[in-house]
């Protein structure tokens, strides 16, 4: 693991800036305009006053803008979440300072070197729900185990492209002695790979927090010993050839600047042409390359070339041994979102083999 890894966390809020205090005893019209003005509100007394505000900012936000179509909903959350980020709330000693607050282990875990800081309101519900996520586990219809998590690491909540990837795994009946996962990011994949009985899986990831998770998950239990992690972009340290090369790469190509979470959702130009390039120096000639996608960027007109076609078509390297697909259940009818595109979205489960 490189020693320049460190972990991504949530910058402290610079204090030197005013701030104007809010509890729910003052005008929310007038907290909302002064957000729109620029102004950073620090919520002083409840913490149901945070999520009143927010809860207020989305309704104000809902009346003004359009959210119909899946590029309205992206203009929508980037202008939440940019006045969202002046709503501010204060930690002293690990602890949020305001009554009935959450208790957040992360507070303490992720800034061990200072006690008192200040966060952006929603920040800290992100690392709340993390946290809950983190000690509570999530199931996961493909693993016998809940999965726990780190802070910053993406994790799945739609399972269709891993139920499409357990069946594929249960029929494959080629050698198991080891494999590639690319982007191995909570670790599902490669959970599933020693699932079906793969003796040895090598996951790479270019978020610390990813490789930070898994190793303090697996400690020194039995897993840690069949999966192992390098922080690293695509194929990372690992230079050995294997029989299976596994990839479930971002589904939407980029069209702002990412985060690390971002990046987990949004490709960039050159991503597939790098991975594709390197999946064929790594693959054995007889290995099989499984890349899990989506036709999301196709029906949400987000972009025309599918990237896993374009390499088939141009390449080169490989050619196609079959694509499985699957429907993709449609999102709940609780959501607020108009989200119609969902009703054609298909998972896929591309099988590659050397030319």
């Amino acid at each position: 693991m490189s020693t320049a890894m460190s972990i991504n966390r949530p910058e402290p809020f610079n204090a030197e800036k005013k701030i104007l205090p809010y509890d729910n005893g003052i005008d929310i019209k007038d907290t909302l305009k002064a957000l729109e003005a620029g102004k950073y509100i620090i919520i002083v007394a409840f913490y149901s006053d945070g999520l009143f505000l927010l809860n207020k900012l989305k309704m104000h936000l809902q009346r003004s803008m359009p959210n119909a179509t899946f590029q309205e909903q992206r203009e929508y959350r980037d202008a939440f979440h940019k006045l969202s980020n002046h709503v501010l709330i204060e930690i002293e000693n690990h602890k949020l300072t305001v009554k009935k607050a959450p208790v957040i282990g992360w507070l303490e875990k992720l800034y061990p070197e200072t006690s008192s800081f200040i966060l952006t309101f929603a920040q800290v519900q992100g690392l709340n729900s993390a946290w809950q996520w983190y000690t509570n586990g999530i199931p996961n219809p493909v693993l016998r185990n809940k999965i726990h998590p780190y802070y910053g690491t993406y994790f799945p909540t739609r399972f269709d492209h891993l139920i499409l990837f357990d069946n594929w795994l249960k029929r494959y009946d080629g050698p198991k002695k080891s494999a590639i996962d690319v982007g191995i990011g909570c670790g599902v994949l490669s959970f599933q790979l020693v699932k079906h009985g793969f003796q040895k899986v090598f996951g790479t990831d270019t978020n610390p927090n990813a490789i930070v998770g898994l190793n303090e998950l697996m400690g020194t239990t039995k897993l840690a010993r069949k999966i192992e992690v390098d922080f690293g972009h695509l194929f990372g340290k690992w230079t050995k050839q294997t029989e299976l090369i596994v990839f479930n790469p971002p589904w939407l190509p980029k069209s702002h600047e990412l985060n690390r979470m971002d990046e987990a959702m949004y490709y960039t130009e050159d991503l597939f042409t790098e991975f594709f390039k390197g999946a064929q120096q790594h693959l054995l000639p007889n290995g099989s390359l499984v890349v899990l996608f989506s036709n999301l960027g196709q029906i949400t007109n987000e972009c025309n070339t599918h990237p896993i076609a374009k390499e088939l078509a141009e390449g080169g390297r490989f050619q196609l041994e079959k694509c499985l697909k699957r429907p993709v259940k449609i999102a709940s009818d609780k959501t607020k979102r108009d989200q119609h595109w969902r009703a054609t979205e298909e998972v896929e489960l591309w099988v590659l083999k050397h030319k």
